[in-house]
């Protein structure tokens, strides 16, 4: 018996690869995986952006993502500007904090997995907010925008000489 694939079933699978499952890409919790606060704070010398801003970035649409997904309003006020998500470049002594968005990212990337895994497909249809595209849009373009993100971790890893983990 042959199993139907839906648009919900491809969109689970993708966000499981984005985030834990090593498939085709780097999931973002082994491209985090092992990092110092030292090492999320760094900036490259030719400028750019640090591991800590990416995830700084990640986590805020995530969270927005999850409550909308959630029928809430983001308890997270709306930034001023894209760039404003990244927030500084993070203090590399500060472990602690480090730690803490860590957990933070882990327990919001499984409360968003769980979520998905509840949606009906009905909800992709469903218009997201007031914009022209629907749920099944902004999910798939969001399961790429961490994807994307993911890469751009392991790339500055690489060019920290900290990446040693091979797929």
């Amino acid at each position: 018996m042959k199993t139907v694939t839906t648009a919900l079933d491809v969109l689970v699978i993708q966000n499981e690869d984005t985030w834990d499952q090593c498939n085709w890409i780097v999931p973002l919790s082994k491209a985090l995986e092992g990092l110092t606060a030292e090492q999320a704070a760094w900036v490259p010398p030719s400028g750019g952006l640090s591991i800590w801003q990416l995830a700084n970035h990640m986590f805020y649409y995530n969270q927005r993502i999850l409550e909308r997904l959630q029928g809430k309003e983001p308890s997270v006020p709306a930034a001023d500007s894209n760039v404003a998500t990244f927030g500084i470049s993070g203090d590399p002594l500060n472990e602690a904090g480090w730690s803490k968005l860590m957990e933070q990212t882990t327990k919001l990337a499984e409360q968003l997995r769980d979520t998905l895994a509840t949606l009906q497909d009905s909800k992709l249809e469903e218009a997201y907010m007031d914009s022209d595209d629907n749920w099944a849009q902004t999910l798939a373009r969001w399961v790429l925008h961490d994807a994307y993100h993911a890469g751009q971790i392991v790339q500055l890893r690489r060019q920290q000489g900290c990446w040693s983990i091979v797929f």
